[in-house]
């Protein structure tokens, strides 16, 4: 399948890493953690995470941590399509198209639950035809945009002369969660919210990045290390401290699979933690583009290899070939290839 347009956005309500410690300082469901819960949360927050700053779609700190699960699942329903639409919209701009020309729409997700989905919202706000193929991928978590991609390949395999849209989408803030747990501290200082859309087609013209040679491990022992489980409704993110050292060994054996060797290798930017273990895993290659959107963005989970893509495309135009890799729960992680 052949790339056509790739565009993001994100919520307008913007963090700083010392609003954040500001923030954590004066809330009540901080206050009443343990003391040493609480100098760990204060302790990330104010040092060095890589991360500057972060975009949240729930906007008012003074309420944060206060909304029910029926709440934060109701603002997931208003905020996720509206910012996966935002992000579409300007993929299809980009791409001289309209909604209605496309035939298939694909969109993931992990941090809220709807049924219809996400892409459902989007079709009807966009104004895409009502037999426009819709189909929403779950479950994945942070490493969902890459099997989302290639869902998306597979539609075009059996459809070449469709035009489709991918779309990852994640709303951390209506997941943020506070107790004792050091995996949940580290997750607060780490997640922000964001969307990346593109557009794909079956059949390309020259000089357009095609996308395959799609790869995939599970390691289900690893399953407890890194995943979201139900607390009274609400999402809680289980975040164990091998999870780097997990990422970069399957990382390295997706890599070892590849076609051919890549200009560069963009990858989901986890957190600075990963990323110095991913490129300690693959040391001929610094993860620069990985670590601008992790210092702008944070961890905005799925969309995050996708806009290390769209980072990297705007600032270097001569790449031949690039690999790509996500990573989450399951343990899962995916890799697939680009080239032109």
């Amino acid at each position: 399948m052949f790339l056509q347009s790739l565009a993001s956005a994100f919520p307008p309500h913007v963090f700083s890493q010392s609003d954040c410690l500001e923030i954590a300082k004066s809330t009540p469901a901080v206050k009443g953690l343990k003391p040493r819960s609480k100098a760990l949360l204060l302790k990330i927050l104010a040092g060095d995470s890589g991360i500057a700053k972060r975009h949240f779609a729930l906007g008012d700190p003074d309420t944060m941590f206060d909304r029910s699960a029926e709440q934060l699942n109701c603002e997931f329903e208003v905020e996720a399509p509206k910012l996966a639409g935002k992000a579409l919209q300007k993929a299809l701009d980009e791409a001289g198209m309209k909604a209605r020309e496309l035939d298939a729409l694909f969109v993931c997700t992990c941090t809220g639950y709807l049924c219809p989905g996400v892409s459902s919202h989007v079709a009807e706000h966009l104004g895409m035809r009502r037999e426009a193929f819709l189909n929403d991928v779950v479950g994945l978590g942070c490493g969902a945009a890459v099997p989302t991609l290639r869902t998306a390949h597979g539609f075009l395999a059996a459809n070449p002369q469709a035009t489709v849209a991918t779309v990852a989408v994640e709303i951390c803030s209506a997941a943020f969660y506070v107790d004792d747990s050091p995996g949940v501290l580290i997750s607060l200082c780490l997640f922000g919210d964001g969307a990346s859309a593109a557009i794909w087609k079956g059949k390309g013209e020259e000089g357009q990045y095609e996308a395959g040679e799609f790869r995939t491990l599970h390691r289900p022992e690893d399953r407890e290390k890194i995943r979201f489980v139900n607390a009274g409704g609400k999402l809680r993110n289980k975040l164990h401290r091998s999870v780097p050292e997990v990422a970069g060994e399957a990382v390295r054996e997706l890599y070892a699979a590849r076609r051919s060797d890549p200009d560069q290798i963009i990858a989901h930017t986890g957190g600075r933690d990963v990323v110095d273990v991913l490129e300690a895993a693959i040391p001929e290659f610094t993860l620069k583009e990985t670590r601008r959107i992790l210092r702008d963005y944070g961890n905005c989970s799925s969309p995050c290899v996708l806009l290390a893509l769209e980072e990297r495309m705007r600032h270097d135009e001569d790449d031949q070939r690039l690999w790509l890799t996500s990573f989450g729960a399951g343990f899962s992680a995916h890799s697939f290839e680009m080239w032109r």
